[in-house]
């Protein structure tokens, strides 16, 4: 692979080492959509390659027009279901659906995540960063990615009603479907069973004993088969939901049983897997850039401009797939019915059609139409309770953590979905 070859944007190991901004550059500016391959990745078997789109109007124009560019046909994944079974479940899933089935789940569970519901608990997240940061003040040293896991799992505990013995279940999920590409998250088994309630030990011998089949080809870790587990406990706690809770209003909503599974999917890793990687890349681009975070930590007003510009140059989900529902043409390429189209938001991003100096870490900039909560019908439900975690979680860092600075290298996700952190090992001043 050259350095400008439009292969390595698929390449999972060109992500460990940083998100290849020099050629997403280069991409816009000559290959806007562009084919890239999909060779094989370890155990994964090759793929049949996608068309790739790299500028803001076209990710945008693909995202609002899903009679043309479908989530449902062949899924968002960049990677194929292995089986059509596979893709049939995968395809009960909100994300996963198109207009007007789509909609129909979202008022499902639209009702917890609206801007009143989620100042309700804008106090309980904000109490809870500040303990959280509060608990290792007095140690002067921390890896900011299990710091700043806690909250993302804790907040998604209380909002779908899950025991707070049974919260180390929502990382080993996570872990397992969305860091697949990486053996240290691959293979997650930090719940400790004595510590799980019934329902949590029960769900946990559901779970497969290994990530391969019988016959030796690995098991996709996003279908049914290798989270028997999660799914069990998803059922386990259907039976008991707290009343209120976003398990209550799936349970009272007519879901079907592949439907239900899906939205506990949904919220159990989705939900916690972009906050786990999104608040650690925002602190490590204040922290890489000193000049704003003394801004930040001057004018604490600017914190929800800081945010949104944190999504701007870290986004947490690099790119989301789509399936051509017919021939057409796409920034002046032939685009067939059914082939893969894939948006990468973090070559959006930087898009210098739309943002001045785009690669330049700004905290008062303004406007900021980033897409990292994507675009269209498909704009992230938990938004606003996304913003309201990474504000609470840096506030709390800023405010608490004197002369916070790095204390080693950070160590990327090898993934070339999410844009993440596995450690980021910073320290502070104690003298206060």
């Amino acid at each position: 692979m050259t350095a400008h070859d439009p292969a390595a944007v698929f390449d999972p190991a060109a992500y460990a080492r940083g998100v290849p901004h020099a050629l997403f550059r280069e991409l816009r500016e000559t290959s806007p959509v562009c084919r890239v391959p999909e060779p094989a990745v370890g155990p994964w078997p090759a793929g049949p390659g996608y068309w790739a789109v790299f500028r803001h109007a076209d990710v945008k124009h693909v995202l609002r027009t899903p009679g043309l560019f479908s989530s449902h046909l062949g899924a968002t994944q960049l990677r194929d279901p292995d089986t059509p079974g596979d893709l049939d479940f995968v395809r009960a899933m909100m994300l996963n659906q198109d207009p007007p089935a789509h909609a129909r789940q979202r008022r499902i569970v639209a009702a917890a995540f609206t801007p009143r519901a989620v100042r309700e608990l804008e106090a309980v997240v904000e109490a809870r960063a500040h303990a959280l940061v509060g608990a290792v003040a007095p140690e002067g040293a921390a890896d900011f990615v299990e710091l700043a896991a806690d909250l993302p799992v804790w907040t998604l505990a209380h909002v779908m009603g899950v025991p707070e013995r049974d919260r180390r279940l929502l990382v080993d999920w996570s872990n397992r479907v969305i860091g697949y590409q990486d053996p240290e998250h691959a293979a997650s088994h930090t719940a400790d069973p004595a510590e799980l309630t019934p329902m949590g030990r029960a769900a946990l011998a559901e779970r497969p004993a290994s990530p391969v089949r019988a016959d030796g080809t690995p098991l996709n870790p996003r279908s049914r088969e290798a989270l028997a587990d999660m799914f069990a406990y998803a059922h386990a706690l259907a039976d008991r939901p707290r009343p209120g809770s976003v398990m209550a209003r799936m349970r009272e909503g007519g879901l079907s049983r592949a439907e239900f599974e899906n939205m506990f999917f949904l919220f159990a890793v989705a939900g916690n897997e972009t906050l786990r990687n999104g608040v650690p890349g925002a602190l490590l681009t204040l922290l890489d850039h000193p000049g704003q975070y003394e801004t930040l930590r001057r004018r604490p007003e600017l914190t929800a401009s800081a945010v949104e510009e944190t999504l701007r140059y870290w986004p947490p989900v690099m790119n989301f797939r789509r399936t051509a529902t017919r021939d057409t043409e796409l920034g002046g390429r032939h685009v067939r019915r059914g082939e893969k189209v894939v948006v990468y938001h973090v070559s959006a991003n930087r898009d210098e059609r739309v943002f001045a100096d785009p690669d330049r870490f700004d905290i008062t900039r303004t406007p900021n139409d980033h897409l990292s909560f994507g675009f269209g019908p498909h704009f992230c439900l938990g938004a606003h309770l996304a913003r309201t975690q990474t504000r609470a979680m840096l506030r709390a860092a800023v405010d608490r953590l004197p002369g916070l600075e790095r204390a080693g290298e950070p160590v990327r996700l090898t993934s070339n979905f999410q844009n993440g952190l596995t450690h980021l090992p910073v320290r502070w001043r104690t003298d206060r």
